[in-house]
């Protein structure tokens, strides 16, 4: 996971957008869970980014902050990457802060991702006056600052540059680990802390996208990616695919249609709709090709999703999320799903939201690449 700290400003920012938070919804003190799996909840309310063990934090609304970890290492790294954080190891974390949530008796106390609150804990919410609020932190991590967008934004840009290196490290012979291998060495060479990058090798029979297992590229393979840079705390999302020799007439004609059903969906993004707008106008293109089966669950998972602390987060794009999309969210579409014909394909760009439409953070063409076989 992304492990070092955002700018002072954006951090400074967040805080503060936090406690305004808590003071509108009458909030004494906010409990918020993290894992290296589940960070964004915990980083956005302290700045930190845990990799190894859980931890618990304590928001207090005069902005206090008290960061218990399991993990003496992470403790002892909280304690430098966090100066204004109260950092304490805490070997039996629930233990421990069972006992301190007992000072804040009648006092009113949230909760978030609620899901994930410890047993222990969860299981005297009422005596607490525990109420979950994963909904006021999913709200502020969907709703960006300008500052948060910025460093999207710079994502983006190295989403772009790996994508980049990624097609030309694509050749006959060559291992799918080998692509990967090279994109993480740019990347970690040019500010990136961490990148989600899974991969697809081959025709019909690949399903979808996953980890490298050593499968070489031959001539007339699609090879798909999404590659995940994390810039600043932020990560970007870009989903492109390539052949390797020149592409067949069914790759070309299953590519237009992924095209035309990404730009479905982008042209459907503006402040006020819904994520469920955004899934139907994709796979209604599917639909009117008579390929409608393909973006069920059966073949793909999501149309999209959100991007920013966490890669991978609210709102997810299906046709059953009422969310609504609002000015300032940052999503990526991508009507990513099997092919009867030609396989796996993908297709992705990063946005953000505006009043009107979106502005697409990503700049790489959207066309079916091919590299020499």
């Amino acid at each position: 996971m992304c492990e070092v700290n955002v700018s002072p400003t954006i951090a400074k920012e967040r805080k503060a957008r936090l406690i305004d938070a808590m003071a509108e919804a009458g909030l004494d003190l906010l409990l918020v869970y993290g894992n290296a799996w589940q960070n964004d909840y915990l980083r956005y309310a302290t700045d930190f980014g845990i990799l190894e063990g859980q931890a618990l934090a304590l928001v207090r609304g005069d902005g206090h902050v008290t960061l218990y970890l399991d993990s003496p290492l992470e403790a002892d790294r909280a304690e430098i990457d966090c100066p204004g954080v109260e950092v304490i190891h805490a070997p039996d974390l629930v233990g421990e802060v069972d006992g301190a949530l007992d000072r804040f008796r009648n006092q009113r106390i949230g909760a978030g991702p609620h899901r994930l609150i410890p047993r222990r804990i969860a299981a005297r919410s009422r005596d607490l006056k525990l109420g979950d609020q994963t909904a006021l932190i999913d709200r502020l991590l969907m709703g960006k600052l300008d500052s948060e967008i910025d460093a999207i934004r710079r994502g983006a840009r190295r989403a772009d540059e790996g994508y980049a290196v990624f097609r030309a490290a694509a050749r006959p012979g060559r291992a799918d680990y080998e692509l990967i291998a090279e994109t993480e060495a740019f990347f970690r060479a040019h500010g990136v802390d961490d990148n989600f990058q899974i991969i697809g090798v081959g025709g019909p029979e690949v399903r979808g996208m996953a980890p490298p297992s050593g499968k070489k590229l031959k001539r007339g393979d699609l090879v798909t990616t999404e590659l995940t840079p994390c810039v600043d705390g932020y990560y970007a999302q870009i989903c492109r695919t390539l052949v390797v020799g020149e592409p067949n007439g069914d790759q070309r004609k299953a590519f237009a249609l992924y095209r035309e059903a990404m730009e479905a969906g982008i042209a459907a993004v503006r402040d006020g709709i819904t994520a469920a707008d955004i899934a139907r106008a994709e796979n209604d293109v599917f639909r009117r090709h008579g390929l409608g089966d393909y973006v069920t669950d059966e073949y793909t998972r999501v149309r999209g999703h959100g991007m920013g602390l966490f890669a991978d987060t609210k709102p997810h794009i299906l046709e059953d999320v009422g969310t609504r999309i609002d000015a300032g969210m940052t999503l990526i579409v991508h009507p990513n799903t099997y092919h009867p014909v030609v396989g796996y394909m993908v297709l992705g760009d990063v946005v953000a939201v505006t009043q009107d439409g979106c502005e697409v953070l990503t700049a790489t063409a959207r066309e079916l690449f091919s590299v020499p076989a």
